[in-house]
């Protein structure tokens, strides 16, 4: 079997291929371990391109409402211009941080006054419910005797002493070592936020230098087809993940002022606190306003069960109108994606990755299905295509043309025979056919 020189190259790429994949299930732990050390030492500038995704989109919006400034012939800027970019970035930076100590300031003290009223409250409900079962009991002689003939098994106080004594003396070891690891922890942590942060202000300065230069690279090693595929991918992820922002910030926002009007109307304590958390808490895809609803029945328990009971009908009233109205048109369609996709991609992302996968699947999801209904209908379109007869342009034309052809054959005949009839001989015994005489525009003999 003879090869070219193409086939005996593509024969080597797969045998490297399946080599290298076998090798890869084979050291798979060695692998993963890669992977995590990885992903450990890129984490903060991940954190800070996240960071500065999610600045860039108020940023986006000061530049455009704010500074509307025409650029000079020959490539000039103005002072303007070149203040444009950090004078817009800082006012992002300090809207997103006010929004945050704003929702720390509303929910923080209550929550920390209402915590303060349940420590209080526990002694005087305990007291209330021993006072309850004594008289419960004294009632009751024959529940009285019941109790009384369970036995209760003796406590060697002796070994609950050695075995106390021995978790003091190794668990103090641990104390440390643990809090060591803590304290470590926040200050690693602490470095990669600072370092995630600068990064973020340096994404942010020269996002376009950056994005042009990501594209020549792709250019520069890749063919025109993938480079344009790829470039088609990452402004379709780009307009999803900022439309999904937007659309869960305006979400979370309507659903909070939902439940401060009702709130008030309806006269329940803490409606301003309770509606700001769950505009916070909403931002978590589906799931969030659940947090925010359990704190905010917890508070209002404090103050009345009852009114806690109502608060937990108005929050499933609000939810259903919320689930099945606000958030399918809302983020749904800024995102193109079908409600029950939404819940699919809310569910998987969740299972894999927490609250994070929430935040990433439902765009990622999104762009996979833009990119699925694109093909299938490109698809769809080709065997359309195929299973119609080729007609050409003018075909009817044609076929009418030859239809009338056909139909002129049979008088061109007789016009031939009545030709050679009317012939005459000549004196030199010539045959010379009748000059033809044509009577108007119908050439009729």
């Amino acid at each position: 079997m003879n090869l070219n020189r193409k086939e005996i190259k593509n024969i080597r790429g797969l045998i490297l291929f399946a080599a290298v994949v076998c090798l890869a299930l084979m050291k798979i732990d060695l692998l993963w371990q890669a992977v995590v050390f990885f992903v450990q030492i890129v984490k903060p500038f991940l954190l800070g391109a996240a960071i500065a995704f999610v600045i860039n989109i108020p940023m986006r919006f000061f530049e455009r409402k704010l500074f509307r400034i025409k650029k000079e012939k020959e490539g000039r800027s103005t002072f303007a211009e070149k203040v444009k970019r950090p004078i817009c970035m800082i006012l992002a930076y300090v809207a997103v941080i006010l929004v945050i100590v704003l929702v720390i300031v509303t929910v923080i003290p209550q929550l920390a006054q209402t915590v303060k009223v349940l420590a209080q409250e526990i002694p005087i409900f305990l007291e209330n419910t021993i006072s309850y079962l004594e008289v419960l009991l004294a009632s009751n002689p024959k529940l009285l005797n019941e109790l009384r003939s369970i036995q209760i098994p003796e406590i060697d106080w002796q070994n609950v002493l050695q075995d106390v004594i021995g978790f003091l003396q190794n668990g103090m070891g641990n104390v440390l070592t643990s809090t060591f690891s803590v304290a470590s922890s926040i200050a690693s942590g602490a470095v990669n936020f600072f370092i995630a942060l600068v990064f973020s202000f340096y994404v942010l300065m020269q996002k376009e230098k950056l994005g042009d230069q990501a594209s020549r690279v792709i250019k520069a090693y890749t063919k025109p087809k993938t480079h344009a595929w790829v470039t088609k991918v990452a402004k379709l992820l780009h307009r999803n993940f900022s439309n999904f922002i937007t659309g869960q910030c305006v979400e979370a926002v309507i659903l909070g002022a939902l439940f401060v009007i009702a709130m008030s109307v309806l006269r329940f304590p803490f409606a301003v606190m309770i509606g700001v958390l769950i505009a916070f808490t909403a931002l978590i895809p589906v799931v969030g306003a659940f947090i925010g609803c359990f704190i905010g029945a917890f508070l209002i328990l404090v103050d009345s069960p009852t009114k806690a009971i109502g608060f937990l009908i108005l929050f499933l009233v609000i939810q259903q109108l919320e689930g099945n109205l606000i958030y399918p048109h809302v983020v749904g369609n800024s995102v193109g994606l079908p409600s029950i996709w939404v819940l699919a991609a809310v569910t998987v992302g969740g299972s894999l990755m927490g609250v994070l996968g929430m935040l990433i699947f439902i765009p990622l999801l999104s762009t996979v299905y833009i990119l699925l209904r694109e093909n299938v209908n490109e698809r769809n379109s080709a065997q359309d295509r195929k299973e119609t007869p080729y007609r050409p342009k003018g075909h009817a034309e044609t076929a009418k043309v030859a239809v009338s052809a056909s139909a002129k054959e049979p008088a061109r005949e007789v016009a031939d025979s009545s030709e050679k009839e009317q012939t005459r001989q000549t004196k030199g015994g010539e045959a010379k056919p009748v000059r033809k005489q044509y009577y108007g525009k119908k050439g009729r003999r």
